[in-house]
């Protein structure tokens, strides 16, 4: 016992309290910048909070792939194969087969992009399209035997973090660089600095041109396509927002703002709802910290020492919205984190994370949000 209760101290010692000190001598020398983040990211009005809460998510919440799932970032259904696609940190594109029972899942290990997997979507030609964080744009087909990369550049700058990606009717490829500045490894920075290197572009496979949407967008994350296919609906993480993007207008507009977490990556069900994942809820740390860049440029010295920034991550959830943007119900829980996708398939919620070695499925019958009080 005291060797352990040793251990818990240097643990702490090492990870909290040296990145600290670290970070207090050298403020002054260090050069990294935050910005002041606008003013409607500091909105902490609650008129995004929908009347139906489920605030006790993973009580009833099942496991799949455990162990075999490392930080499973987006989640993908194959309605035909009645299979899960899904990208992991180890650079596996993975494959699940979806059961009645979790016990019955199985988990394949399909292919290695030699990168890191986050986006995840289909083609329309049966080719499996993945946004990997290192690699750029991939075209996965002929079942895993040929890996492409269709674009990792725009306008003569190479990507840093390609992000999440959606495809439309046409064949046109939507998808985010969720910063041309920092890559998947220092990720956190890009956040804790507060200033928009992120990019909404699109791919056309026939042309093969690559274009720029928009820019100057604050860490750029997850994509959607309208089911009319007259807008995408894509995630500002930072900004706690999500915003439309008109493709023939080529204008942009808010889709809703001053979300209860920050959001990552967004799915249509089909069933004219978009499901927001957000890996953390709003919390007095974090309010703080995006309010004055001080504590952000401390954060980020004692990041370089060992401090995970993420660690303050809580009360992950999924917001469900209709097609104006309106929420209908929010699925969380404070001892959840890093939550990253909400995916509907049938009667259940799929979740995918950057931090967790599973997936979570939730029964929505079962365990239903409920109107509060």
């Amino acid at each position: 016992m005291p060797l352990l209760l040793f251990s818990r101290r240097f643990l702490i010692f090492s990870t909290t309290i040296i990145p600290f000190l670290a970070s207090v001598a050298l403020y002054r020398l260090d050069t990294f910048d935050p910005a002041l983040l606008p003013s409607n990211a500091l909105d902490y009005s609650n008129t995004s909070l929908p009347s139906l809460v489920n605030d006790r998510f993973l009580t009833g919440a099942e496991l799949i792939g455990v162990g075999r799932l490392n930080s499973p970032e987006d989640i993908a259904y194959h309605r035909e194969s009645n299979l899960i696609y899904t990208g992991c940190v180890d650079g596996w594109v993975k494959r699940v087969k979806v059961a009645d029972s979790v016990n019955d899942s199985v988990v394949e290990d399909w292919v290695n992009t030699g990168g890191r997997p986050l986006g995840v979507a289909f083609g329309l030609h049966g080719e499996v399209i993945v946004a990997d964080a290192y690699k750029g744009l991939l075209n996965i087909s002929g079942d895993g035997k040929k890996t492409e990369i269709l674009t990792d550049e725009a306008d003569g700058v190479k990507f840093k973090l390609s992000d999440a990606v959606a495809v439309a009717d046409n064949g046109v490829l939507y998808f985010t660089d969720a910063s041309y500045k920092y890559d998947m490894r220092q990720f956190a920075f890009d956040i804790l600095e507060g200033k928009p290197h992120g990019k909404l572009m699109s791919f056309d496979p026939t042309t093969r041109v690559t274009r720029v949407l928009l820019k100057d967008l604050y860490f750029a994350n997850g994509v959607s396509i309208s089911p009319d296919q007259t807008h995408l609906v894509f995630c500002e993480t930072p900004m706690r927002r999500c915003s439309k993007y008109y493709i023939n207008e080529e204008r942009v507009e808010v889709f809703i703002q001053g979300l209860p977490g920050y959001p990552d990556n967004i799915r249509y069900d089909g069933e004219e709802h978009y499901w927001i994942a957000m890996p953390s809820g709003v919390t007095v740390l974090w309010k703080l910290a995006f309010r004055y860049p001080f504590l952000r440029k401390f954060t980020a010295i004692a990041a370089k020492y060992g401090l995970d920034p993420m660690m303050f991550m809580k009360n992950a959830g999924v917001l469900k919205v209709d097609l104006g943007g309106k929420p209908i119900a929010l699925y969380h829980d404070r001892k959840h984190s890093h939550m990253t996708t909400g995916v509907k398939i049938g009667r259940y919620l799929y979740c995918g994370s950057l931090l967790h070695s599973h997936m979570v499925r939730l029964d929505l019958l079962k365990y239903p949000a409920q109107k509060t009080l």
